[in-house]
C-alpha cells in the first residue's frame, strides 16, 4: 500500500528534562531508520480547528493545558508528564498529524499511515493529562472520523504494552468504536482489567502478565482478532507503542522486533473485506532506542507490503 509518515520538527522542541524516558531521540531514532526507505510518503501536519479537540476533551481541560506551557523552564502537569516551550506546537502538531493523516487517506493520496510525533496521547483522560500524555491523540482522530467522515465503525487497536487508560475513558461510551488494548497487567496506569467492557460491550481489554512471550502474546491476540473481525470496521487506528519488545527498560514483556509485522500484517488481513487497509497509526511508547527503531520499521513494512 502507498504509505505516508507524518510527522512534525516540533517534536524535537518537546523537551521533557535530562534523564527522562520520553525524549527527543525516540523521534530522530525512528525517522533515521525510515528514511532508508524510499518506498514512503512525507508528510507534515496542516492547520485545523482546535475546536476538534473538544469533542474529546473537556474545554475546561483544553483552557488549562494552553496556559500551562511554560515560557522558560519545565512544567509538571503530573509527575511523569512533563512541558517545556517548545511543547505546545509539538502537542498540537501530534493532533494535527493524524487529522492529516486521516485527511490524506480520504483524499486518495496514500492508502495507510503512520505518525511518528510525541508527546504521546494514549495516558491523556477527558479532562488529565498523565503517563507523558497531553491530549489523547488517538482519541481525537476517532472522533473525526466519525463527525467528519460520517464513519460508523472505527476501531481502536492499542498494542502499548501499558493500558490505555484514557483511550478507554475517551472512548468507551462511544457505540461507533471498537476499543481493544493488550497490555501488562498489572502495571502502569492500572485498570484495564477483562471486566471494563465498555458501556456498549465496545471494548476487549486483554491483561497479560510480566514475561509474556511472543507465542503467548499472539494467542492472545487472536482473541482482539475474532473480536475486530466480528465488529467489521470501517476505519483501523493503532496506538503504535513500541515498548513490549523483550529490550525495553519500562516492561517486562518479551515482543521481538519482527513481531510487530505480524502484529500489524494480522490485524490488516482480518479487516481486508471491511476496510481494505485503511490504517492509521500515532507513536505512543518505546524506550530503548534501537529496539523502538527496529519496530516502527518493521511495522511500517507491514503497511507497505500489504495488498
Amino acid at each position: 500500500m502507498k504509505t505516508a509518515i507524518v510527522t512534525s520538527k516540533s517534536s524535537l522542541n518537546h523537551n521533557t528534562g535530562s534523564g527522562h524516558p520520553e525524549s527527543i531521540s525516540r523521534v530522530t531514532s525512528i525517522i533515521q531508520k525510515l528514511k532508508k526507505n524510499k518506498k514512503l510518503i512525507w508528510k507534515t501536519p496542516t492547520d485545523y480547528d482546535k475546536d476538534i479537540i473538544k469533542k474529546t476533551h473537556s474545554s475546561s481541560y483544553i483552557d488549562n493545558v494552553e496556559n500551562a506551557f511554560p515560557k522558560e523552564g519545565l512544567v509538571f502537569l503530573d509527575g511523569d508528564t512533563v512541558v517545556s516551550p517548545g511543547s505546545k506546537d509539538a502537542t498540537f502538531d501530534a493532533v494535527g498529524s493524524i487529522i492529516t493523516a486521516i485527511d490524506g487517506i480520504e483524499n486518495k493520496e496514500y492508502d495507510a499511515a503512520h505518525c511518528v510525533t510525541r508527546p504521546p496521547g494514549h495516558h491523556a483522560e477527558k479532562s488529565k493529562a498523565m503517563g507523558f500524555c497531553v491530549i489523547n491523540n488517538i482519541g481525537v482522530a476517532a472522533n473525526y472520523l466519525i463527525s467528519k467522515y460520517k464513519y460508523k465503525r472505527v476501531a481502536v487497536i492499542d498494542w502499548d504494552c501499558h493500558f490505555g487508560n484514557g483511550s478507554y475513558d475517551i472512548l468507551k461510551s462511544n457505540e461507533n468504536v471498537f476499543f481493544s488494548s493488550l497490555h501488562q497487567y498489572p502495571y502502569y496506569p492500572g485498570g484495564g482489567t477483562e471486566n471494563q467492557k465498555g458501556d456498549h460491550n465496545n471494548a476487549l481489554n486483554i491483561p497479560l502478565p510480566a514475561g509474556t512471550s511472543s507465542r503467548e502474546y499472539f494467542d492472545a491476540y487472536e482473541h482482539m482478532l475474532k473480536r475486530l473481525k466480528d465488529f467489521k470496521p470501517e476505519f483501523i487506528l493503532m496506538s503504535a507503542g513500541f515498548d513490549a519488545h523483550k529490550d525495553d527498560p519500562l516492561c517486562q514483556l518479551n515482543l521481538e522486533s519482527k513481531d510487530y509485522y505480524e502484529i500489524t500484517r494480522r490485524a490488516l488481513k482480518t479487516t481486508k473485506e471491511f476496510c481494505n487497509g485503511k490504517v492509521v497509526s500515532i507513536l505512543e511508547g518505546g524506550y530503548d532506542l534501537n529496539a523502538l527503531a527496529e519496530s516502527a520499521n518493521e511495522h511500517v513494512n507491514a503497511l507497505l507490503e500489504f495488498n
